[in-house]
């Protein structure tokens, strides 16, 4: 008997396990008829409705956000041709483990073995080197799943080797399916509750476009009828079960660049109502202050800059607020720059201006300090004709003009006043 027999075969339907197996694993799709959303890549012809229909046999990785059918996919492709299943995580799984499924996939070669890893970028370089050989001869179908962008976690050799299929996050007509299914449904709830209007739509809400997590707080709900002997889930049902929407934000992974991308573009955008939302679901997710605050410091020079001088200074503000208070207390100075950044008028003419400047030192246009600016505090200065001509802007209030750039530079402007 195979190392691996027993430890990662298929486990029993969930018709088997109703009794004990939470909702969501209840519901799990068994047919691709099942599956809900993911239009875009089930129309008839695309590349997941082939392979779940056994018209093609790939490794594929499937991308996305949690709750959105990666494991589902992987286990209806490994029901196609009756192959067997192997279920390993990336978070408990080494290259020990990865060439126990190998060895145990090449003694079965008569029953194809879909090997399915899950948050696959977590494994190290070596560990995804360890698949190469195995998904290149197809002695595995790996299905990976991540939720991370895989051109920067998952290395070019595996990747070349998969095709990449990106899951979205269910719409909220798609959650309404998945609760009414598990509310009506023999292996859900079997009817035993209902679910009024209001109560759905919250729970709608509080899913993010996850399914998972939609059927377990409808789970919970129905639990908590438990000790009111009621069979109506409402909305206070939900708001007793639930108490706050679960934030998909990894502060590590895509989320973490795309959320914050999100806030200073609508910041630069003048939105100070989508840069408050950006920054709440930073603030609710647990995000860092302090990044939060640092990347205010750098907008308002980078997008305003001049054009609201007074930008910098609040962002400096909230900054020290940060550091000085802390949270909860510095979410509104944190808010309030937000805003003032938000409404400021824009200018990015310091960015072009320094950039400019530094791109013609780098480019070797430099020259001497004219002679008459440099340093003529020191004896011998004189003799050296070493600050000699210089007339100081002071002394001059009638205003003067002399030559400050060196002689290559004469003429040469880089800073250029917008017209807002």
């Amino acid at each position: 008997m195979s190392s691996t027999d027993g430890l990662f075969e298929l486990p029993q339907p969930a018709e088997q396990v109703l009794g004990t197996a939470p909702l969501a694993a209840r519901m799990r799709p068994r047919t691709l008829h099942e599956v809900v959303g993911q239009a875009h890549l089930l129309r008839p012809g695309a590349p997941l409705r082939r392979l779940l229909e056994g018209g093609t046999a790939a490794s594929v990785l499937l991308y996305g956000p949690p709750g959105t059918g990666k494991t589902t996919i992987a286990r209806l492709l490994a029901a196609q041709e009756a192959r067997y299943f192997v279920a390993l995580s990336a978070l408990s799984s080494g290259v020990k483990e990865l060439r126990d499924v190998i060895t145990d996939a090449r003694r079965r070669r008569d029953r194809q073995t879909v090997l399915f890893i899950d948050e696959v970028h977590r494994f190290s370089k070596t560990q995804q080197d360890a698949l190469l050989a195995a998904v290149e001869d197809r002695l595995v179908l790996l299905v990976a799943a991540t939720t991370e962008n895989p051109s920067f976690s998952v290395v070019t050799p595996l990747l070349s080797r998969l095709l990449v299929l990106q899951l979205q996050s269910l719409t909220a007509d798609d959650i309404r399916e998945v609760l009414r299914r598990a509310v009506t449904e023999e292996r859900g709830l079997n009817s035993a509750v209902a679910l009024s209007t209001e109560a759905e739509d919250a729970l709608v809400r509080l899913s993010g476009g996850d399914a998972r997590s939609a059927l377990t707080a409808l789970e919970a709900s129905a639990d908590g009828l438990n000790d009111t002997g009621g069979t109506l889930i409402d909305v206070p049902a939900v708001e007793r079960a639930v108490a706050e929407a679960s934030v998909r934000y990894d502060r590590q992974g895509d989320q973490h660049y795309d959320v914050i991308s999100a806030f200073i573009k609508s910041i630069r955008g003048s939105d100070p109502d989508a840069a408050l939302h950006y920054l709440a679901r930073m603030l609710v997710a647990g995000e860092d202050p302090r990044f939060i605050a640092r990347r205010l410091l750098v907008h308002a020079s980078e997008d305003i800059g001049l054009a609201d001088p007074t930008a910098l200074n609040a962002a400096v503000a909230a900054a020290q607020t940060v550091q000085l208070i802390g949270m909860p207390e510095a979410r509104l100075a944190l808010a309030q720059a937000t805003v003032h950044l938000a409404v400021a008028p824009k200018s990015n003419t310091i960015v072009k201006a320094i950039d400019a400047a530094m791109s013609d030192v780098r480019a070797g246009l430099s020259g001497d300090v004219p002679a008459h600016l440099r340093q003529g505090r020191y004896q011998g200065a004189q003799e050296l004709g070493n600050a000699v001509g210089y007339r100081s802007p002071h002394n001059n209030p009638e205003g003067l003009r002399q030559q400050y750039l060196p002689d290559p530079l004469l003429g040469k402007r880089y800073y250029r006043p917008a017209q807002r």
